[in-house]
């Protein structure tokens, strides 16, 4: 359902007039997520005002729906006690984790104590330890676990009892006595099987699985590979401890996504468009300030041949060309690079053999780009005119230069267990364009004497 500007009228008027037939009649039939949509284009008294009106399973749903910022927000004016009673009661251990995370630790502790469901409570402290960008920090404890040891119809009573408790049934996983993850149990087998059959008999064994301190990343590239829906979670010595759901994965890739983007973008801190003027400011500021400091390097390096610019003004024409292919070549290249990183399909270990297989294409780009241009300065400035060869020849190797470079860092970055994605953005422009003027200059000055 779309949320268009007049029916968010509609709802804050009526919240104006406390009308709460009205505004329930029409949030009745919305999907949660609408919801939740909704809430971000009201205040926070509104967005309380209609969590007030939804039953408490809804209400769950819903806040596990909202951004984090919308979703911090409402839950600094709740008190503790609702939170546990009216959302983390009804919520799956997963999406618990992901909204107390947004709380502080005196709040989180408060938030605990009011859970009566000593269990669920404990595996919410036990996910709170893990990592949130690992399989242990995202993962969920609700699944259906089935004993490898149990027959048809033990094991068809056991997964009655326990399929209760879920909203979704992806895998049934099967244990041995130690909690040791085995297998799948396939529900087909569960009819055409005869009742006096164990499960260890018809399971389908080592599923593919992700231990508790694998990097999201990776998670994510094992769900894809083998096109699951689901994937199991053990720990160090291969108990079943939970399983992650692909639109668990989603989510988080979809913020991961964002934040890379905002690295190449230039920007220092994960914003959002409602975020404050300082916020803002104080994430985009570093990375200005940083151009400015290459702009500065640039211009002293040109202050330095105003008597050649002086015996060649045309140079000046050809400023921007140099750099600018610079900067676009390296953003290029260290764009691939990063791409491969994230994907897998290139190890930071096969650098020198990428780097040659970059140096190939670079060459290639850079024979077709300078003889374009020295075609045109041939045209204009004739065959004897130093220009023609100047910009031609420092167009080669600034390319040559920036394709390497862009390829080396985003590599060398992953190496040093740093974000590549920063090496996408302003980092390979501001180099690749200093060193495309340093260039010029030289090359220029070389074809002079």
């Amino acid at each position: 359902m779309e949320i268009d500007e007049k029916h968010v009228d509609n709802v804050k008027e009526f919240i104006a007039h406390q009308d709460g037939e009205n505004v329930r009649n029409i949030i009745w039939n919305m999907h949660p997520a609408d919801i939740a949509e909704l809430c971000k284009e009201l205040d926070v008294d509104e967005a309380r005002y209609i969590y007030q009106l939804l039953d408490n399973e809804k209400a769950a749903d819903v806040l596990s729906e909202m951004d984090d910022d919308e979703r911090k927000e409402l839950l600094e004016e709740l008190d503790p006690e609702v939170i546990a009673k009216r959302f983390v009661d009804n919520m799956d251990t997963d999406d618990a984790v992901d909204m107390l995370r947004d709380l502080d630790e005196d709040k989180q502790e408060e938030v605990l104590s009011h859970i009566d469901d000593i269990e669920q409570a404990g595996d919410i402290v036990d996910l709170l330890k893990y990592d949130e960008d690992t399989a242990g920090g995202i993962m969920g404890t609700e699944m259906v676990v089935v004993n490898e040891n149990w027959s048809m119809p033990e094991c068809l009573k056991e997964m009655r009892l326990q399929a209760e408790q879920m909203d979704e049934i992806y895998y049934v996983y099967v244990v041995d006595d130690d909690e040791r993850l085995l297998g799948t149990f396939p529900l087909k087998k569960m009819i055409s099987s005869p009742s006096v059959s164990k499960v260890k008999h018809v399971m389908h064994r080592d599923p593919v699985s992700v231990r508790v301190d694998t990097p999201l990343d990776d998670v994510v590239q094992a769900i894809e590979k083998y096109d699951l829906v689901a994937i199991p979670v053990v720990d160090s010595i291969g108990r079943l401890v939970g399983q992650i759901t692909v639109d668990d994965v989603m989510d988080q890739v979809r913020e991961h996504s964002e934040r890379d983007y905002q690295l190449a973008s230039g920007i220092s801190q994960d914003i959002e468009t409602d975020d404050s003027v300082v916020q803002q400011t104080r994430a985009r500021m570093p990375w200005l300030l940083i151009g400015i400091l290459g702009g500065i390097g640039n211009s002293m390096i040109l202050g330095n041949f105003d008597a050649t610019f002086a015996s060649y003004p045309e140079m000046a024409l050809f400023i921007p060309l140099v750099g600018g292919t610079g900067g676009n070549v390296g953003t290029q290249s260290s764009a691939i690079v990063v791409q491969g990183l994230a994907n897998s399909s290139l190890e930071s270990k096969d650098m020198l053999k990428h780097v040659g297989k970059e140096a190939v294409v670079a060459a290639i780009n850079a024979t077709i780009i300078s003889m374009l241009v020295y075609i045109y300065n041939f045209i204009v400035y004739g065959g004897t005119a130093i220009i023609t060869y100047a910009v031609s020849l420092s167009l080669f190797a600034v390319v040559m230069f920036a394709s390497i470079f862009g390829t080396i860092v985003p590599m060398t970055f992953d190496k040093l267990k740093i974000d590549p994605a920063i090496a996408t953005g302003p980092f390979i422009t501001i180099i690749s364009d200093i060193m495309g003027m340093l260039i010029y200059m030289l090359m220029t000055v070389m074809l002079t004497h």
